[in-house]
């Protein structure tokens, strides 16, 4: 009877190391397979390169937040989430940054997104993104985060014709059309009102050139 426990112990006990084996140290259940989720402009060969997962390493020993760390490495995402899939595919669910405008730096523009991160460097302004102009465009400035601020309160119908956005302060935000009219919005404060005032006075008074809507309660045109 002991001898058929030690047996059975044994084999227990083998079964147990084989499957360990298998998991943790051997190919059998290593990555075959890097599955990139969520990217658009960002190649997956380059994320995958950021990744720096072998083939075959086992699945169940790949640092996932290692993973994770390394491929936010890309300036252009703003999150990274990788996970296993068994028997052997890493998945790696990517979010990228959305260019939302432009900022002049040393005679070239700066594509940044809502945060003002800076996404990548051009010689222009690209198609549809206004131009936001500040006094010091660093991440993290008032005034710069205040017109990026603005640019995703303004209503649809406005957003699309806003040229250039010009933010002295943080509460002294101006956008400038594309047909040259100005609109004096001040802070990013009450930006439903503002912006439902807005779309009524370009719609009715289209003679205007400045629209001033930085007080709601006080609006003034020329």
């Amino acid at each position: 009877m002991k001898a058929r426990t030690a047996f059975l112990v044994l084999l227990t006990a083998g079964v147990v190391g084989t499957a360990a084996w298998l998991v943790f140290f051997s190919p059998v259940l290593g990555v075959r397979s890097i599955e990139i989720v969520g990217n658009v402009t960002v190649s997956a060969e380059e994320i995958e390169q950021r990744a720096e997962v072998a083939d075959l390493h086992p699945l169940a020993t790949v640092d996932l937040a290692g993973v994770e760390s390394r491929v936010m490495g890309i300036r252009r995402l703003a999150g990274a989430k990788a996970e296993r899939v068994w028997p052997g595919t890493l998945k790696i669910q990517v979010v990228e940054r959305r260019p939302v405008a432009a900022v002049p730096v040393g005679g070239q523009v700066a594509i940044v997104d809502r945060q003002g991160v800076v996404i990548e460097v051009k010689t222009s302004v690209p198609p549809l993104l206004p131009l936001i102009k500040v006094d010091r465009p660093a991440e993290g400035d008032p005034a710069l985060m205040a017109a990026l601020e603005v640019i995703q309160v303004v209503p649809g119908s406005v957003a699309v014709r806003v040229k250039e956005v010009r933010a002295g302060t943080a509460e002294g935000v101006t956008l400038v059309l594309s047909d040259g009219r100005t609109v004096i919005w001040g802070g990013a404060d009450r930006p439903k009102e503002k912006g439902r005032i807005l779309t009524s006075l370009l719609r009715r008074e289209r003679d205007a050139t400045r629209y001033d809507v930085s007080s709601p309660d006080v609006v003034t045109l020329k």
